[in-house]
Order: C-alpha cells, then structure tokens, then sequence
C-alpha cells in the first residue's frame, strides 16, 4: 500500500481542493488538468479533486472564457462551476493547494483551527521545473498570461501527483 491508509477495507482517496481567488481562472484549471493526468494514469478511484476560491462573486460561474480556451487548446475540458472555500473544505480535503501568498493568508482565515492550517500548501512548492513563488493571476493579462499559467500548473500538478504516487505508479 502507498501513502494511503485503510478505511474500511479500501485505501483511502487523494483529497486535493485547489483555491484561487475566484475560482474562474487558475484554480479550475488546475482541477482539470490533474483530473486528465489522473485518468492517464488510471488513478482517477484514488482521488477526489475540486477547486474553489477564496471569493465568492462568481459563485456559480463556468471558468473564464479566455481560460478555458487557452486550456481546451491543450487538450483540458474546464467544467467546473465556481465556488466559494468553506471551512468544510478543511474538513473534506487533506491538501488545499494555494496559487499565491494571497490565496493562502485567506485560505488560513477560513480554516476551522491551527491544525487546518496544516493542510494549506503553495501550488509552487511542487514545481519540478519552473521556479516561481506563485501562479500568477491572467485575469488581467493577455493570453500570454493564460498560456503561463496553464505552463506552470502542468509542472506543479505534475510534480504533485508524482509526490502521492512515486515512480509513475499507475491504478492498473
């Protein structure tokens, strides 16, 4: 058995929320892509994947057109409807991934108690290639800025399901 413990009788899943500010742009694609590269590698009953953000305005919305389209060039289908982080959240997910200093002072003031904090990580700390601080907002950018993001989220969510399931483990 890897890093997963029994619970029942099964292993337990990968729990990973991804958070942003709005959920519309970086968060959600960084759910869709590491849901294509689970599937790939026939991992997609060991894990639970979502995203949310850390403002609620766009509750309800699709990704940023802008977004979706840079991701879909790619290969990535951006379904996900926007939400807001809830302290459930905390409860429900065992990493809740960040995309900027930001995301992350916010995400703590809506964890539930210390130990939550705990669960809070830096999207960049699994970078493999690239070496960023944060993934940067494209809200505001041009497509370069969206084709940057999609750039380094493949690395990080790269980086990061390597990190749960070493040496290329697949579910088969």
């Amino acid at each position: 058995m890897n890093p997963t413990e029994l619970q029942n009788g099964a292993a337990a899943k990968h729990k990973i929320l991804f958070v942003c500010l709005g959920n519309i742009c970086r968060s959600p694609a960084a759910e869709g892509i590491f849901r294509d590269m689970v599937e790939k590698r026939g991992l997609s009953d060991s894990f639970v994947i979502d995203s949310a953000g850390t403002y609620g305005g766009h509750a309800g919305e699709l990704p940023d057109s802008r977004m979706r389209a840079a991701a879909s060039r790619r290969g990535y289908r951006l379904t996900h409807r926007s939400r807001k982080l809830t302290e459930d959240d905390f409860r429900n997910f065992d990493i809740i991934a960040v995309m900027d200093d930001s995301n992350y002072e916010r995400a703590s003031r809506t964890a539930p108690d210390i130990e939550s904090i705990g669960k809070i990580h830096r999207m960049t700390d699994f970078a493999t290639k690239h070496v960023w601080d944060h993934i940067p907002d494209p809200y505001y950018e041009g497509a370069e800025g969206f084709e940057l993001v999609l750039d380094l989220l493949e690395d990080c969510l790269d980086g990061l399901l390597n990190r749960l399931v070493p040496n290329g483990s697949t579910g088969n």
